[in-house]
């Protein structure tokens, strides 16, 4: 893995064995059209890819949660491709696609996988040198919420029959997590009692979802959740507690760090912005080149003001 090999560290925590660019809800329409005919979603998307192309191999994978289209069409899938498939060749990472509700089953089946059109689920177990990624269609065709149904549950007990060698990550679109929107509450994940059940004693580490449009983090069957902002659009926590207020602005998206006990989500803001200070790779030189004491002493020490 790149992040054990690549990646300085100068205190008490090794490098991650997993490195995950986690993205989701790009919401593309055809033609590359405007969202709402105000938010570019295509400039979003090109934004986030210039910034995830500054990690270079350091990914491992890049996981979408899902809402790739906003209406399903094809060409919005074809441009999701035709944008992400390079940047996981030049990082030398895995693509993973989630279904989303606005996704439709047949159109991402032939854009994104380049399998024959169907509308049974699309659920995936990729392999990312020994940590397994789950890819849970929770999808209800024709509806926005989710479910957790026989179906999907008989495919994730078996996936997690056998653990995998560094543990399961669980992508899926309906996060099994609260949210302060009361109206994002109707089209949420239904089941959660029996993902729980399936989920107990298995060997999944981390469950990443998106469908909110703000990141945010907690706790589900005793496994971290985390939700990526969307690249698309975000949702106004900040406006009054009975509306839902999506805003062109705040898009992010996250780097996840997955280590042998553990992991951390990072939330990346989309754009660019003014450089307030900076501490480049000579520096790090510098400090690796110095033993502990002597970088406590250069970077560490407070010093008058010149």
């Amino acid at each position: 893995m790149a992040g054990l090999t690549d990646a300085p560290r100068l205190g008490r925590y090794p490098a991650a064995r997993h490195v995950i660019a986690h993205l989701s809800d790009t919401h593309l329409l055809d033609g590359g059209a405007p969202l709402g005919g105000r938010a570019d979603t295509v400039a979003a998307l090109t934004q986030a890819i210039a910034q995830l192309e500054r990690l270079g191999t350091e990914l491992d994978a890049i996981v979408v949660t899902g809402d790739v289209a906003d209406l399903g069409e094809p060409d919005a899938y074809v441009r999701a491709r035709a944008a992400l498939e390079p940047l996981a060749r030049s990082c030398e990472a895995e693509l993973v696609w989630v279904m989303g509700n606005h996704d439709e089953r047949a159109a991402f089946r032939a854009g994104l996988l380049d399998e024959a059109p169907s509308d049974t689920p699309v659920h995936r177990a990729v392999d990312v040198g020994g940590l397994r990624i789950l890819s849970l269609d929770v999808t209800v065709p024709g509806w926005h919420h989710g479910t957790i149904d026989e179906h999907a549950l008989a495919w994730l007990s078996e996936q997690l029959s056998v653990p995998a060698t560094f543990g399961t990550v669980l992508a899926l679109h309906h996060a099994p997590i609260a949210t302060p929107l009361a109206l994002m509450d109707v089209l949420e994940l239904r089941g959660q009692d029996a993902l729980a059940a399936a989920l107990a004693g298995t060997d999944v580490r981390l469950i990443l979802g998106g469908h909110l449009h703000y990141p945010t983090s907690g706790m589900f069957a005793g496994i971290p959740v985390s939700v990526a902002g969307a690249t698309a659009f975000t949702m106004d926590l900040s406006a009054p507690p009975r509306d839902l207020v999506g805003i062109d602005g705040g898009r992010s998206f996250q780097v996840v760090h997955l280590f042998d006990e553990g992991a951390i989500t990072a939330v990346v803001p989309l754009g660019d912005f003014p450089v307030v200070s900076s501490f480049g790779a000579e520096f790090l030189a510098e400090l690796e080149r110095l033993d502990a004491e002597g970088r406590l002493d250069r970077f560490s020490r407070k010093r008058p003001p010149a």
